[in-house]
């Protein structure tokens, strides 16, 4: 990753805009999130993973780099271009093991063992795919079929002929049963969510949380409302901040750090959304107002809509965050009820550590308070 800076200027490019891969802060955010889960969690398997996922991107963009710069601005000027071209699909491996993660979510296990014949077909379908993308470089850099388009990637990959031909037919089937693959483990969490209860559904709300944040990110840039302008840009760059959700929201839930503020996150997250787009929606109204039919001069407009704007929050943002925290975080107006409930399992409860956590879960849930502990007595 410290790479990257000097060799997207070898290279003419941004270094958050590498076409054959994806920005910097994006393989960082995977990959300090991987670091930190190996290290404080090193029996699980995902943060192994995750790191892994962060380390694949960060080499594909390094070497797509090198290889516009290689084989596009100099001709094969720079030495150990070949090198490049082969490091370049490491993109390929990165993504296979996206799909690993989202399957063995939360603790590096399957869901259950009916689920290993999904894992060896995954497996053993990337595997070939990943192969055979090492094979067509082989083969291009062989027969010095080198050309590459803006982001390093081969133009073979895109029209295999001779002998990548049979490439190009894994290379289609691959991505459609990728996407299946990936949408029987979404499945598969789904599935588990319903039945699960305490610390793993809070996990799963945690990464569900993150992949609908990131999902509506990229929606949101994918409409391109504004073309090629200065809100476009930015508008990009808040998708690909968006998508940091998802690591940050595995890394949480994975460590458990704060795992029961979710709730909150959630709540808070839909109420000031919500309390935004009214108050931008009165905003524009307002000033449309006075400046179109009142005939207003458009400083006197701006101020009178900012100043109702003003007035209007907290009042606004009282009954949206009552409204959604009656429907997305009930516990916090069911207080009573949940302990209630924690008294009845209480009485059969015989373990120690799962009493504990669950009374730290509902005074957690009925009190929202912004630290808890749990004394005990021993001897």
């Amino acid at each position: 990753m410290i790479a990257e800076p000097p060799l997207a200027g070898l290279a003419h490019q941004s270094v958050n805009a590498s076409g054959g891969s994806v920005p910097v802060y994006f393989s960082a955010a995977f990959a300090v999130v991987g670091f930190v889960v190996a290290r404080r969690r090193p029996r699980n398997p995902l943060g192994w993973i995750i790191l892994a996922v962060g380390g694949f991107f960060a080499l594909s963009e390094d070497a797509s780099f090198y290889v516009v710069a290689a084989y596009r601005l100099r001709h094969g000027g720079l030495p150990l271009g070949w090198v490049a071209l082969l490091a370049q699909p490491a993109w390929a491996p990165a993504i296979v093991l996206l799909g690993l993660v989202v399957l063995l979510f939360p603790d590096g296990r399957l869901p259950s063992a009916r689920w290993r014949w999904l894992l060896w077909a995954y497996l053993g379908l990337a595997a070939l795919w990943a192969v055979g993308t090492v094979a067509v470089t082989v083969y291009a850099i062989a027969g010095h079929l080198t050309g590459v388009d803006s982001g390093g990637n081969l133009l073979l990959f895109d029209h295999p002929a001779g002998w990548a031909v049979w490439w190009g037919v894994i290379n289609d089937l691959f991505f459609p049963l990728l996407a299946l693959g990936w949408l029987v483990s979404v499945a598969a969490q789904a599935l588990s969510y319903r039945r699960a209860a305490g610390e793993r559904r809070q996990q799963l709300k945690w990464v569900l949380s993150g992949s609908v944040l990131a999902g509506v990110s990229l929606a949101t840039a994918a409409g391109d409302p504004f073309g090629r302008s200065a809100p476009r840009e930015i508008l990009a760059v808040v998708a690909f901040l968006g998508m940091l959700s998802i690591p940050v929201s595995m890394g949480v839930a994975i460590l458990k750090y704060r795992l029961y503020d979710i709730d909150r996150v959630i709540s808070r997250t839909l109420s000031y959304a919500i309390i935004t787009g009214l108050l931008v929606g009165v905003y524009a109204g307002l000033v449309l107002l006075a400046t179109q039919v009142l005939r207003l001069h458009s400083t006197v407009a701006v101020a009178a809509a900012t100043l109702a704007a003003a007035a209007l929050f907290s009042p606004v943002r009282r009954r949206v965050q009552r409204a959604v925290d009656r429907r997305f975080n009930r516990a916090r107006y069911d207080a009573d009820q949940t302990i209630a409930a924690f008294a009845g399992r209480l009485k059969d409860g015989v373990d120690l550590d799962a009493v504990r956590e669950d009374l730290a879960g509902v005074v957690q849930a009925a009190l929202e308070p912004a630290h808890v502990s749990v004394w005990m007595r021993r001897g």
